[in-house]
């Protein structure tokens, strides 16, 4: 599969409002860190990739995942039991295309207590939509997954995700016009 290179050139203020079936998170982007995951990540969220789409992996004290399209179709209880099967196919789907890893040149790679980054398979220049918020400090994904944002409001909410859990819809403030 080809890299892709987003179109977007990230100006560094911009602010993902991730809305959700539980609340509001606020995530300060990485710009200036991780252009080509913040690019990458502002046009998924502008032309609604994300709309309708649920969590499909939580593990307690670790991470909270999303942005899988293969849950698009299925109900929140629908995503729980599909969750709970190694054949259920989440986690699996993309948008059709990868992108390339910065976690060797972002200077600021550090998974802190509500970081966002991109999930991703054994390839290191595979991820593509799904992304994590931390569940507390992961400095052992440091060396292998990109920080491309850090939360500035709602790590309460993010606490309080689960699997099947909806996200509504990402929202980019302070993005440049396309």
């Amino acid at each position: 599969m080809a890299l892709y290179t987003p179109e977007y050139q990230p100006n560094g203020k911009e602010v993902a409002v991730i809305r959700t079936s539980k609340g509001t998170i606020r995530v300060q982007l990485a710009g200036e860190d991780a252009p080509i995951h913040v690019g990458n990540f502002v046009e998924l969220a502008q032309k609604g990739f994300y709309d309708n789409l649920k969590f499909h992996r939580y593990v307690p004290g670790f991470v909270i995942q999303g942005g899988c399209p293969n849950t698009r179709d299925l109900t929140p209880d629908e995503v729980v039991a599909k969750a709970r099967s190694p054949f259920g196919g989440l986690g699996t789907g993309g948008p059709g295309y990868t992108i390339k890893q910065e976690y060797t040149s972002n200077p600021r790679n550090s998974h802190e207590d509500g970081a966002l980054a991109m999930a991703r398979s054994q390839m290191p220049d595979s991820a593509g939509s799904q992304f994590y918020l931390c569940l507390g400090p992961q400095h052992s994904l440091d060396s292998g997954y990109t920080v491309f944002g850090q939360t500035v409001e709602g790590k309460d909410v993010i606490g309080q995700l689960r699997v099947g859990d909806v996200i509504e819809g990402i929202d980019i403030e302070n993005a440049n016009e396309a």
